[in-house]
């Protein structure tokens, strides 16, 4: 099947720039979107119960990103008429000594916009909230402020509906085995070919393929003899989260949903109960899947067990974090109702990877991945900055520099830095 441009991967990037193209595209049949599994792609970062909607940054072309995403997600009809953002506002608790509230806050008025954040003391949080937060550990923490304005969302239902419209638009949504090999041609990456080996051909590939890429990467920059310094792996790699839920009643879904979203320092997250009742704690421990490849290569891949299956060691350190948090969950012996083990590809310094291949003999390839757990909140808009890329049109020079080929080092600070993983999968019991 012959398409003038082909995604791989149908997660927040894949689908958002499907209905970008889409919006603007003469024949958008001729965009085929290909996933592993039916919407929502199941094993995306992207699909998910619900995640954080927020423009609290402290770097500025994240906040402004932010701003743009969450105005989208209350006027766009589809996202608009099924509810599925919900401004819950959040509190934020920061360690003593730490310094991103003030920066992020700085942030808000250095850029002209209004900061409707507010401080809070310990003793107002733990009252607020019908006093659900009364028994939360606070002893890391040395500061405490709410922003009204944040949110979340519906995460795996958002992507369904979104990817559901790029359908009724007319783009070409196919479900395969599996994205196995690039396949070179004369002019370029010629296409991609499938387990089962059918092969989809493109004038135009983008990779959206989150912490997948680097394994189907690999092949390729073998055939072609890259450096290891020049493999994809030296851009993004795989990196793992565990996330915890807990199947609420629904009178005690209703209590926790007068909860804003929590955030505890850089440690991770509680987001208020979803229309099912599920409460979600997520956790900043990351950790890398390292492999060799069979030319001797290091890249970091999801394994392929379960994401539903976490060690136990992990899960120990998780149902820690929440007792921390939320002790009155656990009473009871009450124990967590399912973890889910959130694979995504993080850059360096957190800023995704937005760009064409910088070899020439690759000039049609793209790459949109990099969600690095922060980028989840831009599916209503991201896929317009890829469309642009697709279509050698500058996003502005931030942009282009942010989201480029990036070089091998860099001093400046991070996005979403808590993130970095520093651990193997394999470093927590089995």
């Amino acid at each position: 099947m012959d398409s003038e441009i082909l995604i791989i991967g149908a997660g927040i990037f894949g689908v958002s720039t499907a209905y970008h193209l889409a919006r603007t595209a003469r024949d958008p049949s001729r965009i085929t979107l290909l996933d592993r599994g039916s919407p929502p792609s199941p094993l995306a970062a992207s699909t998910d119960v619900n995640k954080i909607i927020r423009a609290d940054y402290s770097n500025s072309l994240y906040m402004e990103l932010g701003f743009e995403a969450i105005e989208a997600w209350k006027t766009l009809p589809f996202f608009r008429d099924a509810g599925i953002y919900h401004q819950s506002g959040w509190i934020a608790m920061n360690e003593t000594g730490s310094d991103v509230s003030a920066r992020v806050r700085k942030n808000f008025r250095d850029n002209g916009r209004e900061d409707v954040t507010f401080d809070m003391t310990e003793e107002e949080v733990r009252r607020s909230w019908s006093g659900l937060l009364g028994q939360t550990d606070c002893s890391p923490f040395g500061s405490y402020y709410s922003n009204p304005s944040a949110g979340w969302a519906d995460a795996g239902r958002a992507l369904k509906i979104m990817e559901d419209e790029v359908s009724r638009m007319g783009v070409n949504r196919i479900t395969l085995s599996e994205a196995a090999r690039l396949v070179l041609g004369e002019k370029g990456i010629k296409g991609v070919e499938s387990r089962s080996g059918v092969l989809y051909t493109a004038d135009k590939v983008l990779l959206a393929t989150g912490a997948w890429t680097s394994r189907l990467m690999s092949s390729l920059e073998d055939e072609l003899s890259i450096p290891d310094i020049d493999r994809v792996e030296n851009q993004v790699t795989a990196a793992g989260v565990c996330v915890a839920h807990f199947e609420l009643g629904e009178s005690e879904a209703a209590s926790y949903r007068q909860l804003p979203v929590f955030v505890y320092g850089g440690q991770g997250e509680v987001i208020p109960p979803n229309d099912s009742g599920v409460l979600k704690f997520t956790f900043s421990t990351s950790f890398r899947n390292t492999i060799k490849t069979r030319t001797g290569h290091e890249i970091s891949v999801p394994p392929d067990q379960s994401q539903n299956t976490a060690p136990q060691e992990l899960q120990d350190e998780c149902i820690k974090s929440v007792r921390a948090r939320l002790p009155q969950v656990l009473e009871g012996g009450r124990q967590v109702d399912y973890y889910r083990l959130c694979w995504d590809s993080i850059s360096r310094n957190q800023q995704p990877l937005i760009t064409r291949h910088p070899d020439s003999r690759l000039s049609n390839l793209y790459f949109a991945v990099g969600g690095s757990f922060h980028c989840w909140k831009f599916l209503p808009t991201i896929g317009k900055y890829v469309v642009n890329v697709l279509n050698h049109v500058s996003n502005g020079l931030e942009k282009d520099q942010a989201w480029s080929w990036k070089p091998q080092s860099s001093g400046e600070r991070g996005v979403h830095e808590s993130l970095v993983p520093k651990r193997e999968l394999r470093d927590f019991a089995q």
